[in-house]
């Protein structure tokens, strides 16, 4: 098993997107999973670097492969903070977590759409 080295299969994004792109209904459900998508590729993108596969991950987290394989896989799953930490060391890194001010054009909207659900005082 020693002799096992890690060989990431060749993907070129782009070229997927536009393809699906072209099915009905694919892009407004790929904007909705877009943070997921880029922590998927931030995830894939750590892995890689240090040249390790789900297996060893695994291992070093203390999990199983299917366990890392879903946590690699968008829209199945919502990792924990825990679970994410416990990703991160494995791979060799840290996790940081921000909030990105959403456009002011975004937030007048955010704004609008609360106001418009509140039920009015008496």
């Amino acid at each position: 098993m020693a002799d096992l080295k890690y060989q990431p299969v060749p993907h070129d994004h782009e070229s997927f997107l536009r393809n699906a792109g072209k099915r009905k209904g694919f892009k407004k459900i790929y904007k909705g999973l877009e943070e997921e998508y880029a922590l998927i590729r931030e995830m894939l993108s750590a892995r890689s670097s240090v040249g390790l596969t789900q297996e060893a991950v695994a291992g070093l987290m203390g999990t199983t492969k299917s366990a890392v394989s879903r946590l690699e896989t968008a829209g199945r799953h919502a990792p924990s903070l825990t679970t994410l930490k416990k990703y991160a060391r494995a791979v060799g890194c840290r996790l940081e977590i921000r909030l990105v001010p959403e456009s002011s054009q975004s937030r007048k909207k955010m704004v609008a759409r609360t106001t418009a659900n509140r039920i009015p005082a008496r």
